[in-house]
């Protein structure tokens, strides 16, 4: 009896291919605007961990000053290597430390130049900030030591300098730095952009090389402090306070004069907002399903009265209410059903384009794909029970006088 039910519900849609489309574009819009919110949410918080990750897996950034933002280190003092040394010494859980200190300069090769940041720092600054190079080398001990005139360039300087000349990458090349040469003796991998701009556009020196030559001064701006895999980053971030708070000689009032920037705690906090919004973004495309379950109700009361003498001479020659009542059903649950498939096809192609335009990646959510599927097949139960049950309650005699 079900499938007998089921081919007749079939037969009934296709009777009428245009209503039956115009019955589901509720549906479909409704289906299709949740998963492209979800599944573009979900891309965009996947590219925002990325970004943050590149920076350095469960990094600590240190930095001077009362306050986060511009000027917040004015009068404030700064680290020196000592701290650094302290930090990886005193304070357990710690995998690198890095002491990185920064100036902007105009740097000059290849009869160009272009200005970029360029940063003093260990070899422990490659691996904390998840850094690989694409060719060359890194600092040895001895060139760390005696501040030697060598240098590691970022991807945005070696096109900028080098990029049209044929047959020469920058490598091993002279580099000028204000008023002295050092030679690249490594192009580090392109990272992109980051929270902080272009990561690429930098050029990275020995810490003594950039204290000597370039600052003049024997002080560290930040202090970068990678984690040791496991390691619980509340007792870590606590105990590192409170050695900052004893080397920079601050009394039990006196507040913080460092800030602390955790870049897993600002991963999870994107992720926890992005989180939030996608799900706001999905509720309020699913107010377009309800709307196409209405719309579902109201086509199935038409078709109830379009084939009253129909339904009427079913009941005649014996058919029960439990079987006009199921074909009814299961028009409107195909015809939902029907709007929710396609539904997800327009989805997945409007999420992949979206993704591609947005510069995010495409995350397929299997999940939320079922989860509008079934709902859309819901909606038409849901919607279509009152239009089914009218029809099976119907008069035989008086249906069939129906004109």
């Amino acid at each position: 009896m079900l499938f007998s039910v089921f081919m007749l519900a079939l037969r009934s849609v296709r009777r009428n291919l245009l209503r039956s489309f115009l019955t589901i574009l509720g549906i479909v819009i409704g289906v299709s605007a949740v998963i492209t919110m979800v599944t573009l949410g979900n891309g965009a918080t996947t590219a925002i961990e990325a970004k943050i990750t590149s920076l350095g897996a469960n990094l600590l950034v240190v930095s001077p000053g009362q306050r986060l933002g511009g000027g917040g280190g004015g009068g404030v003092p700064q680290f020196t290597e000592a701290d650094a040394e302290a930090v990886a010494t005193q304070i357990g859980g710690v995998a690198e430390v890095a002491p990185q200190s920064r100036a902007n300069a105009i740097v000059v090769a290849n009869g160009r130049n272009w200005s970029t940041s360029v940063n003093g720092s260990t070899n422990a600054w490659f691996v904390a900030g998840n850094w690989v190079l694409a060719s060359g080398r890194v600092f040895t001990l001895q060139e760390q030591a005696a501040g030697a005139a060598v240098c590691i360039v970022g991807e945005t300087v070696r096109r900028e300098l080098w990029g049209g000349s044929a047959g020469s990458t920058g490598l091993g090349e002279q580099l000028r730095v204000r008023q002295f040469s050092c030679q690249v003796i490594g192009i580090l991998e392109s990272k992109g952009q980051g929270g902080m701009g272009d990561q690429d556009d930098a050029v990275i020196l020995p810490l003594h090389t950039l204290q000597r030559r370039v600052t003049g001064s024997r002080k560290v701006n930040v202090l970068v402090v990678s984690m040791a895999e496991g390691a619980d980053s509340g007792p870590l971030k606590a105990s590192l306070r409170q050695l900052m708070r004893e080397r920079r000689q601050l009394a039990d009032g006196d507040d913080d004069n460092f800030n602390i920037f955790d870049t897993q705690q600002l991963a999870e906090t994107l992720s926890s907002t992005m989180g939030v919004l996608t799900d706001l973004l999905g509720a309020v495309a699913a107010v377009s399903l309800l709307v196409g379950g209405i719309g579902i109700m109201n086509i199935m009361l038409v078709s109830v009265t379009e084939r009253t003498r129909e339904i009427g001479l079913r009941l005649a020659v014996g058919a029960v209410e439990a079987e006009v009542l199921l074909q009814f059903l299961i028009e409107a649950v195909v015809l939902s059903a029907l709007g929710g498939v396609v539904g997800v096809l327009l989805a997945t192609v409007a999420s992949w384009g979206g993704a591609r335009l947005m510069a995010v990646p495409y995350v397929f959510d299997p999940v939320i794909n079922g989860v509008a599927l079934l709902f859309s097949a819901a909606i038409g139960m849901v919607f279509g029970y009152m239009p089914a049950r009218r029809a099976a309650r119907l008069d035989p005699i008086e249906a069939l006088r129906h004109e």
